[in-house]
């Protein structure tokens, strides 16, 4: 009996090795997993990549429409703010921290800060050092200085779980005048 036994026991392992019905099934049973958290994360980095490009074009956007004035009020500097967080769509503007200054180069070379203006952020105070680029001022020339920081959260959550800061500096020189009067 125990001979018969071992013999019925070597030929179902035998049978269920050969057998090839359920591979595929235990294939995608270990695969899935690391496919979806593939999937999810690709997601994730596609939103934040979209996010950072939002930032950008506010960035930008903000910087252009101040450059092309001559002289900039108080209205529209909170117009031009308004219409920025229009711009972040379909993302939340309510995080989106921006700062417009028109920064100044005088004869010796010393950059100051002519005007700033501020959503969100505090605008840096009149006359202050700022630090710009090598090549972006010559003497007696200003330039736009247009800065945002955006605070991204993913809705997802998947591997973002703090928000991250998104950050983008624009500078524009102004077309109607060497410097664009501020507020």
């Amino acid at each position: 009996m125990t001979g018969k036994w071992r013999e019925n026991a070597r030929a179902l392992w035998r049978d269920l090795w050969a057998d090839q019905r359920g591979v595929s099934a235990i294939e995608f049973a270990l695969i899935a997993p690391v496919m979806i958290i593939i999937l999810f994360g690709a997601v994730e980095l596609n939103i934040l990549l979209s996010a950072d490009r939002k930032v950008t074009q506010t960035t930008s956007t903000i910087a252009d429409l101040v450059a092309q004035d001559d002289i900039i009020t108080t209205d529209e500097m909170a117009d031009i703010f308004t219409a920025s967080g229009a711009i972040m769509q379909p993302y939340d503007g309510a995080p989106l921290q921006m700062r417009v200054t028109s920064v100044v180069m005088d004869n010796n070379g010393n950059v100051a800060v002519d005007w700033s203006e501020g959503s969100n952020m505090t605008p840096r105070a009149t006359g202050s050092s700022v630090v710009v680029p090598i090549g972006i001022l010559q003497p007696n020339s200003s330039v736009i200085m247009a800065e945002t920081v955006y605070d991204f959260d993913t809705s997802i959550g998947t591997f973002l779980k703090a928000p991250i800061a998104l950050n983008d500096t624009f500078y524009l020189r102004p077309r109607r005048a060497l410097k664009v009067t501020g507020p």
